[in-house]
């Protein structure tokens, strides 16, 4: 059963909502708290069936009054006749705004951007998801005591790209006490799929990528038949777009974790199986890391 939950600068974004989600939160001591976006892969029972208990709590739940759920239009058709039942009765009260997927940006903050791509499943409307911080300039904060620049607004003058003029009526520059661009974390996420194609240009030098792994090589026909890939084509499209790391997920119950994990670092070293109640921090790598 496959759900995610990604933390960033303190907002949640559920990722997928299989059966059994509410209960895994619950048990992960992380609780509900701003998790008011959900984002589905596809619309198939075992990424959706969750979002009935998640509902039914939030409705009851004064702190959580509205959720937007985002997803291909046949994910959303299933769902809207899953919540048909769960809203029946009065004693539910959320607005939920349902959201459609298309392929591009969904979402643009301060310091992250959301975009979703298409990848190849059974039915239609099926994505991946991009959660991209932005590029910036560190502050070098050593530079700017050396010119005399006070902390305050001025400092964050300077960091937003305008120059200043000090009491002494020196200009100073944002690039006098701007360091070199940095790119932001880079976080990829990717449901079911039946090939790897669509993937390894949004993945492309991710910080983590997430992907199934539900079958093993010896079983490629198999996943082909069911719209699945390999462990080892999970380890070839990240060792192809370059990610720092692999993290498996959606394995199918005949394989051991070590199998896979086994498969897949033999192509791609740097590769964890996830287990429930896993949790990571994605980073972004220094050049010399």
């Amino acid at each position: 059963m496959t759900s995610t939950l990604l933390i960033h600068e303190g907002e949640r974004f559920l990722l997928d909502c299989a059966e059994g989600t509410q209960r895994q939160i619950l048990q992960s001591g992380l609780g509900f708290k701003d998790l008011r976006r959900i984002f589905l892969t596809h619309g198939h029972l075992d990424h959706i069936l969750g979002l009935g208990g998640i509902a039914s709590t939030f409705g009851r739940w004064e702190q959580i009054s509205s959720m937007e759920i985002f997803g291909g239009r046949w994910a959303l058709d299933r769902v809207r006749d899953l919540m048909k039942v769960v809203l029946r009765s009065k004693e539910v009260d959320i607005d939920i705004q349902f959201v459609e997927v298309k392929p591009g940006r969904l979402i643009e903050k301060k310091n992250l951007t959301i975009d979703a791509f298409s990848v190849l499943h059974r039915g239609s409307g099926c994505f991946g998801y991009v959660f991209q911080e932005k590029t910036r300039r560190p502050f070098l904060v050593e530079e700017a005591e050396k010119l005399g620049v006070p902390a305050g607004p001025e400092r964050k003058r300077l960091v937003a790209g305008e120059a200043i003029t000090l009491a002494n009526g020196r200009v100073v520059h944002p690039g006098e006490v701007l360091g070199p661009p940095v790119r932001g974390t880079k976080f990829v996420y990717v449901g079911d799929i039946a090939r790897v194609d669509e993937v390894f240009e949004p993945a492309r030098d991710a910080d983590a990528l997430v992907m199934e792994a539900t079958y093993l090589a010896e079983d490629t026909q198999i996943a082909r038949k069911f719209g699945h890939i390999t462990a080892a084509e999970s380890a070839t499209c990240a060792r192809e777009a370059n990610v720092s790391k692999l993290y498996l997920t959606h394995i199918s119950r005949r394989y051991s974790g070590g199998a896979i994990a086994a498969e897949a670092r033999a192509i791609f070293p740097n590769t964890i199986v996830a287990n429930d109640l896993d949790r990571a921090i994605v980073r972004r790598l220094a050049e010399s890391e």
